[in-house]
């Protein structure tokens, strides 16, 4: 059944690498592990995955080697030298900043690897899912050989041959997803200072994450010409709501890190005469602190 498969070899097991790994086994691919907690991989080899003794004796087993470690540092701390990368294709799946994904890529080139940097946009339980899709960057011609055991995993977006661009892309998805889980438990926290139930609040929170998509093809537009006409939602009426939403936050006793950071923006926005723009020059001030 495997004879025509590529195969494949994974080394972290942490709950994304599993996943990954029995995405991998149930299209009958060959499939080699390692973990540094060896029994991690027990339930995968009695699924049929190969455990490899050594990180080496993992990267000999296959062409394509898959890290989905903690960071960066993990591939160096695992793969020592690296002396027995060559000739082999890397694809780290880790998250990292883009400078380590550029360092990472150079590094492996001096080995004698092809590498690709990857940030996978699915949790673990999604892997697979038609849903799930990755951002690759590196050599195309790579992905491109690569493809149908990438796809596997979910959607293949190339961003790039820079291999910083697909760690800046998965951090930049990080930074709304991130900011917006902190920013629903705080709007949760603010209406649970009067005793309001997180399952009340609920629906209104649904239909207002739902409806915020609606904004943001204006919104890149603007910031794309740099054009911020102001007369629905200018600055200086923004700002207005971001201060309440301070004075507000202060009198329940609850945090004023997220809405002190808003209220900034806005503050800093219409001292550098944007107050009649739209909230879309907010972009000057993210992108120039100093203003």
């Amino acid at each position: 059944m495997n004879e025509h498969k590529e195969a494949v070899t994974v080394i972290g097991l942490g709950p994304m690498g599993r996943s990954i790994v029995r995405v991998l086994l149930a299209a009958g691919h060959p499939v080699t592990v390692w973990n540094r907690t060896p029994g991690r991989a027990d339930a995968l080899v009695a699924e049929g995955a190969v455990r490899a003794q050594t990180p080496a004796e993992a990267v000999a087993a296959s062409g394509l080697v898959l890290l989905s470690l903690t960071d960066y540092q993990a591939m160096y701390d695992i793969l020592g030298d690296g002396e027995s990368l060559s000739g082999k294709v890397v694809v780290n799946l880790s998250s990292d900043t883009p400078e380590r994904g550029r360092e990472a890529a150079k590094w492996a080139a001096e080995r004698g690897a092809r590498f690709l940097t990857g940030g996978i946009m699915v949790p673990e339980n999604l892997v697979g899912d038609e849903s799930a899709y990755t951002y690759y960057s590196g050599p195309r011609e790579v992905l491109d050989a690569h493809e149908p055991v990438l796809r596997l995993i979910g959607r293949p977006d190339y961003v790039g041959t820079d291999p910083g661009l697909a760690q800046l892309y998965y951090l930049a998805q990080m930074d709304i997803f991130l900011g917006s889980l902190s920013l629903y438990l705080h709007a949760t926290a603010l209406l649970g200072s009067a005793g309001v139930p997180p399952k009340e609040f609920l629906p209104w929170a649904v239909q207002n994450f739902d409806g915020v998509s609606y904004f943001l093809a204006g919104a890149a537009e603007a910031v794309d010409e740099g054009v911020h006409p102001g007369e629905a939602a200018s600055a200086l009426m923004m700002g207005a709501s971001a201060d309440h939403l301070v004075g507000a936050s202060e009198a329940a006793g609850i945090d004023l890190v997220l809405p002190k950071a808003i209220q900034s923006h806005y503050a800093r926005a219409v001292a550098a005469g944007h107050g009649k723009d739209s909230w879309t020059s907010l972009i000057n001030v993210i992108r120039d602190p100093s203003l």
